[in-house]
């Protein structure tokens, strides 16, 4: 059985029985959606994302691409490696540096 999380995501094929995966679980969605690539997936519960935004630069009234990392929870039913689109919602706090949970990887570049 699936959870509907309040998102327009494509459902994950595998089954878990994480109760911190958004779709079997219980943890709730809430806040801000980001996109990005995964820079690393080592860890089997944790992936790093690095996703690039346009940061104002007041002095010289230009844009400049600024880079970030996130940390998020990879569940179980969502399989994701480097360098593939992945999209990530913002959770409660799962451990020190974890708020973000993966809601959908990329399939075929259609992200």
């Amino acid at each position: 059985m699936v959870r509907n999380i309040g998102l327009i995501v494509s459902l994950p094929k595998k089954s878990c029985e994480d109760k911190l995966c958004p779709f079997h679980g219980s943890l709730s969605i809430r806040g801000r959606l980001y996109v990005g690539t995964v820079e690393s997936n080592k860890s089997s519960k944790m992936i790093v994302v690095s996703r690039e935004y346009n940061r104002l630069v007041k002095k010289y009234k230009r844009y400049e691409r600024s880079k970030s990392k996130v940390h998020a929870f990879l569940p179980h039913c969502i399989v994701v490696n480097e360098g593939q689109k992945v999209k990530i919602a913002e959770c409660r706090p799962i451990s020190k540096t974890i708020s973000f949970v993966v809601v959908e990887g990329d399939n075929k570049n259609g992200i």
